[in-house]
């Protein structure tokens, strides 16, 4: 029997006090590295998640994946034996996460401060639409509006059209990873220097506006307001959706030699060689020579033979149209990708 290594995080124990997306996103993210992970669910229902979406066997399937390497217990944290409960498996608990309204812990008794004098190594994430602190924090916050107000929504969609959503809980996901990367760093804190546990305090708008790239400094330098492209991607060229007989393939060959290996894809050496184009600034200068270059050909092919000749010389993925079980990365190596 091969002798399996153990998980990087094998050992930590999490309480999960969080519902539907961005806290039980970062609990579920901690149990896949190997820590103990223990939901409190409210009796009865239970997380509202488990009815959301699509249902399988009685259960929603998103709350499946959402709650995969953990374990739950039913504790009403609103009545006094609920959360004396609580505090019992907090006094032996490494991280906290909870994302309710800011000040719900506090009028419970289970504020940071109450809770670290029980376990002062205790590391807190709360995840909330505007932080703990400031003149936006009692009111709700969503991940779309989170999206809105760090300024992914401004840049989501076709020029002039409403804005779009990508189709997935992205706002909610990426405060959950920014507040996963809060826990590793305070536990690693607390490891070397003194053992003291700290909050960390994410909004859900501020982790949005944290990947926002270069957005901020442009206008600060440039005056420029980016606006929505629809699919693709400002001042990168070419990098595109483009289109073929039976829908569309997307392309990005905006590295230097990547755009010569495209080029004679297409049977375009011209371009390739043209030494005006042989670095970004200058094919963003003629992005709309290159992109209707590139979606010629491909106005008479459909997207699998349009794809499997340059992919077969260029070692790049195939296209796909339907969901496929596992990645190639997941066939061979067993992690999910």
């Amino acid at each position: 029997m091969r002798n399996t290594p153990p998980s990087a995080l094998q050992g930590l124990r999490v309480i999960e006090m969080g519902q539907l997306i961005a806290g039980p996103f970062a609990g579920k993210t901690l149990g896949e590295f190997g820590a103990d992970v223990i939901k409190i669910e409210a009796p009865g229902a239970g997380d509202p998640l488990r009815n959301w979406r699509l249902i399988k066997d009685g259960t929603s399937v998103w709350w499946q994946v959402q709650s995969r390497n953990k374990r739950s217990i039913a504790l009403d944290l609103r009545s006094v034996e609920g959360q004396d409960i609580a505090r019992k498996l907090i006094l032996e608990t490494d991280v906290l996460i909870e994302n309710f309204s800011p000040g719900t812990l506090e009028g419970w008794g289970m504020g940071y401060e109450a809770l670290s004098k029980l376990n002062p190594g205790l590391v807190m994430l709360r995840i909330s639409g505007y932080g703990q602190t400031g003149p936006y924090r009692d009111l709700p916050g969503f991940g779309a509006i989170g999206e809105a107000m760090g300024g992914l929504r401004h840049l989501t969609g076709e020029p002039g059209r409403v804005p779009v959503r990508c189709g997935i809980s992205i706002g909610d996901t990426l405060a959950a990873l920014h507040g996963t990367i809060g826990i590793l760093t305070a536990l690693y804190h607390r490891k070397v220097n003194g053992g003291q546990g700290q909050v960390i305090d994410v909004a859900l708008n501020e982790a949005v506006f944290n990947v926002m790239e270069s957005l901020i400094p442009e206008y600060s330098a440039t005056g420029v307001v980016r606006e929505a492209a629809g699919s693709a991607l400002p001042g990168i060229a070419p990098s595109n959706a483009y289109r073929c007989v039976d829908g569309y393939v997307l392309i990005a060959g905006n590295g230097d030699s990547i755009f010569k290996r495209l080029m004679q894809t297409i049977g375009r050496d011209d371009l390739g060689g043209d030494p005006d184009l042989a670095d970004n600034a200058g094919r963003v200068a003629r992005v709309a020579e290159l992109d209707t270059a590139i979606e010629a050909p491909g106005q008479r092919r459909n997207r699998s033979n349009r794809c499997s000749n340059g992919c077969a010389r260029h070692a790049c993925p195939p296209a796909r149209s339907t969901p496929r079980r596992t990645s190639p990365r997941t066939r061979t190596t067993g992690h999910a990708t």
